[in-house]
């Protein structure tokens, strides 16, 4: 998710990791002999290898985590959903997930096939001090461009979470029948003030974590390592992000109605009626989906990243 020399493999910070930090290493002859080819950064099937493979790494990782964990993330959304000490439903607990896998998917490879070029082209024109304005940048351009696919994917799967539809084509025909095209980008504005901050956050902590572990032990992460970090990573940010998690939740859920007209209206609602305690409803299954997911999400990304980069291998020498 996440250079004149840089790895066929999208895990730059794994190969090239001088490049990314804020001071000057003496381990950088080490860190450059990588276990992955190298090619020059202006070879023209560079930006073809790190696209192809984000995109793989990013679908898989993101339809493993979502179909391990969807039954915590659909517990988080029906307590985030209910008022006034509404009844949580612990029955259909995978409600929408084949139609959420089928969206999972393309966003999921979207983000990576916009986020690991887009790191590693800042990465080269920033200074190695501004790593992170890297990490974050690429975290939020590329949350804004899959959310073309992430919000109909997560308006569909609420809705069914909670109960509104059977399957994932009746909720796509009568979503569009009851609220027009537009209903399927209900909460758009919540879902990016939510997304853009969470991706940018998770993404940096998790690539700066990385590079400060990898220094400190003088070598590469090993699999468990990768994944512990990733946990970490998700854990805190989705701590930070719950209250935007919870508006967003609301108005995605709320259908034709107008409870709220807007995220403002939604924050100023939810406090008078609930309290502001209400605005971090559902943290602990959030931070246990997000932690476990990000320890599943970052172990595969990096496990494909090595796969990919080691047939590439093979495939350059032979």
């Amino acid at each position: 998710m996440d250079g004149d020399t840089v790895p066929s493999g999208v895990d730059q910070s794994r190969t090239a990791m001088p490049e990314t930090l804020a001071f000057k290493s003496p381990m950088k002859k080490q860190f450059n002999s990588c276990s992955s080819i190298c090619v020059r950064q202006d070879d023209p099937g560079h930006f073809l290898r790190v696209l192809y493979e984000s995109l793989i790494t990013g679908g898989l990782a993101g339809v493993v985590v979502e179909a391990a964990l969807y039954p915590i993330d659909t517990i988080k959304t029906r307590v985030q959903a209910a008022r006034d000490g509404g009844k949580i439903i612990w029955k259909g607990l995978y409600s929408g997930l084949g139609g959420n896998l089928v969206g999972v998917l393309p966003a999921s490879a979207l983000f990576f096939g916009v986020y690991e070029p887009t790191k590693q082209k800042l990465l080269k024109v920033l200074p190695e001090n501004l790593s992170a304005v890297a990490h974050l940048a690429a975290g939020a351009l590329g949350g804004a461009v899959s959310s073309i696919v992430r919000v109909p994917t997560e308006v569909v799967k609420q809705r069914m979470q909670t109960g509104q539809f059977a399957s994932a084509p009746d909720a796509v025909r009568l979503i569009i029948a009851k609220e027009g095209f537009g209903g399927m980008y209900a909460g758009y504005g919540s879902f990016l003030l939510r997304d853009l901050p969470f991706d940018a956050l998770q993404f940096c902590v998790y690539e700066q974590l990385r590079i400060g572990y990898k220094l400190a032990a003088r070598r590469d992460l090993n699999d468990p390592e990768n994944a512990m970090l990733g946990a970490f990573a998700g854990a805190v940010t989705g701590v930070l992000t719950t209250p935007l998690d919870v508006i967003k939740t609301r108005l995605m859920v709320q259908g034709a109605g107008t409870r709220y007209k807007g995220v403002a209206d939604c924050v100023k609602t939810i406090i008078r009626e609930e309290g502001s305690s209400a605005l971090w409803k559902g943290m602990g299954p959030r931070v246990l989906w997000i932690g476990i997911g990000g320890s599943i999400f970052f172990g595969v990304l990096e496990k494909t990243k090595q796969i990919l980069s080691e047939r590439s291998q093979k495939s350059h020498n032979s």
